[in-house]
């Protein structure tokens, strides 16, 4: 079983290493995805929506919210959000039932990245 959140944040960024209209300042509204995959546990859950919610704003969201992302990483593409919020998460949302399945990180209704932990 897959279990899912769903979030949003605002931020800003640019792209340094980039040629077009993304490497001069400007924000987004994000949409982040995290999956958990596992199976349920004794109470019925393979990870209690709450907990999952608390432990995602704490460690991801509330960083990045509202906040210029290129203070947090030097090139904040799409993709490289999405590897840092898998670095916060993968150690965190994993028990005996569970791990860290998959991020989504949504610049834009129709652009996004998936990550699953892939070495790159």
């Amino acid at each position: 079983m897959i279990c899912i959140k769903e979030f949003e944040f605002d931020a800003a960024h640019y792209l340094p290493n980039y040629h077009g209209k993304c490497e001069h300042l400007h924000g987004h509204t994000y949409k982040l995805v995290v999956k958990v995959k596992g199976r349920p546990d004794e109470e019925g859950m393979v990870l209690d929506f709450v907990q999952f919610k608390h432990t995602v704003n704490e460690l991801v969201v509330d960083k990045l919210d509202h906040h210029c992302l290129n203070d947090i990483l030097p090139n904040p593409s799409a993709e490289n959000i999405a590897l840092w919020v898998w670095k916060q998460l993968h150690d965190v949302l994993h028990g005996p039932n569970y791990a860290l399945h998959e991020v989504q990180v949504w610049e834009t209704k129709t652009s996004g990245i998936v990550y699953r932990g892939e070495v790159c």
